[in-house]
């Protein structure tokens, strides 16, 4: 595996573990981040594992997804206004849902 793809998957396990702990915490905004990063880095690990290419920013990686791989970009669209709701309101239940979808390695 390249570099590139090797930083992909620690960061992945970076923030998956920071936002087990801190939903484990009832920190859930910041569970909330972390758990969002951690799928738009999955999301740029299978992107670049595709087509070679990283995304620059949330706008690039949500058009390789709705253009490529449809049935993902419908399911992880719309977590993109749970995560940045995050920034400004307190966030609770919502973070189950977002646990329980992530994906582990």
């Amino acid at each position: 595996m390249d570099e590139i793809s090797t930083g992909l998957l620690e960061n992945f396990k970076d923030f998956i573990s920071s936002a087990e702990r801190d939903f484990q915490e009832e920190k859930y905004n910041p569970a909330m981040s972390s758990y969002y990063k951690a799928i738009a880095i999955l999301c740029d690990f299978f992107i670049y594992k595709e087509r070679g290419l990283l995304p620059k920013n949330h706008r690039e990686r949500f058009l390789f997804l709705e253009m490529n791989w449809k049935e993902a970009y419908l399911l992880i669209s719309p977590l993109f206004k749970e995560y940045t709701d995050s920034y400004n309101l307190r966030i609770q239940g919502t973070v189950r849902f977002v646990s329980d979808s992530t994906i582990s390695t």
